[in-house]
């Protein structure tokens, strides 16, 4: 499938009062972990909620990304893995719409496929999960800790170089079950997935973003369809929230323009407070050694602008070379 960049915008949906015809039927496609199915229950209430009169089926499958659990993310594909099946799915007409996490999305989407935000984020913090140590400080010289992301690991390695970091892969109870057997000393997850589990006990502390900042749409639900379903866009226009949209939209814009992907160790964190946008962002080197951090505030209404401009920032403080470095392929803007 070709692919073409997209970026989204308020305009895509039309205005929630505009009169729209009922559906009839709606099949989500979506992978079969326990957080996914979670994440697409989660939407089939919320449709059924807007329409009580239709039927919304779950459709599950088992995504590349689901099988290959031996390698990092990086090596293999990148988060792609996780979406390319669902997407066919909609190609065949087996499914009308895919759910997914946003930060598993990637920035570029194929050609004939639109994208939403769905509902209110979930909180975006990574969390510390241990069943020895209460924090990260605590960790002693040459504790394991497991991340499945270069984001959490050029971070980590960065704060505290006297650790090991590990790969992990699997889903959140893989995860959790590798920390019981005593594989790390600690894992870091997304609080997010780990709340909507109801494993919220697990949290020993949650990283602030000041520490850790997330990835691009962590805790944010994505909804993915057929661009030319004019009517899905319509009847899907009821579950944006604002803050949640406007967040994701810079965010985007963010890694869009520094050519992001699972190779390139990159975050950007946006908080919409009232007529405020603030962003913080960083790029770093797998291990740690270059991290160059910015942020900046701006109207919400020009959040893909100011993503757009923090990135451009940070590739005047140098990450530029580190981006060469890793052979990412930042995207080019119009007066360049």
């Amino acid at each position: 499938m070709a692919t073409v960049r997209v970026v989204l915008t308020f305009t895509q949906f039309p205005p929630v009062d505009s009169p729209v015809s009922q559906p009839t039927k709606i099949v989500i496609a979506t992978r079969e972990s326990k957080l996914a199915l979670w994440q697409a229950h989660h939407i089939q209430d919320r449709l059924h909620g807007l329409y009580p009169g239709c039927d919304v089926a779950v459709f599950g499958m088992t995504t590349r990304g689901d099988q290959i659990l031996d390698r990092t993310l990086s090596k293999v594909g990148g988060k792609g893995l996780f979406v390319k099946e669902l997407e066919q799915a909609l190609e065949r007409g087996e499914a009308d719409i895919a759910v997914h996490s946003m930060k598993d999305v990637p920035v570029e989407l194929p050609a004939g496929f639109a994208l939403m935000v769905a509902g209110e984020r979930e909180d975006p913090r990574d969390a510390f999960v241990s069943n020895q140590f209460a924090t990260l400080m605590e960790l002693p010289h040459g504790a394991v800790i497991g991340t499945s992301s270069l984001r959490r690991e050029s971070q980590l390695r960065a704060r505290f170089p006297r650790l090991k970091v590990e790969p992990l892969r699997g889903n959140v109870e893989t995860r959790l079950r590798k920390l019981d057997e005593g594989q790390y000393a600690a894992i870091i997850l997304a609080a997010a997935g780990l709340k909507r589990l109801g494993l919220a006990h697990r949290i020993r502390a949650s990283l602030p973003p000041e520490e850790s900042i997330p990835a691009v749409g962590q805790g944010a639900l994505g909804i993915e369809y057929r661009a030319e379903r004019d009517d899905l866009a319509a009847w899907l226009a009821p579950l944006t929230e604002q803050n949640a949209m406007v967040a994701v939209l810079a965010e985007r814009a963010f890694s869009r323009r520094l050519g992001g992907s699972c190779e390139v160790p990159l975050g950007c964190h946006a908080v919409r407070d009232g007529d405020l946008l603030s962003l913080t962002g960083f790029v770093a080197s797998p291990d740690g050694a270059q991290l160059i951090r910015r942020s900046l505030c701006g109207e919400p209404t020009q959040a893909e602008e100011l993503g757009t401009r923090l990135a451009e920032q940070l590739m005047a403080d140098g990450a530029a070379e580190i981006l060469a470095s890793l052979g990412a392929d930042p995207l080019p803007l119009a007066e360049e």
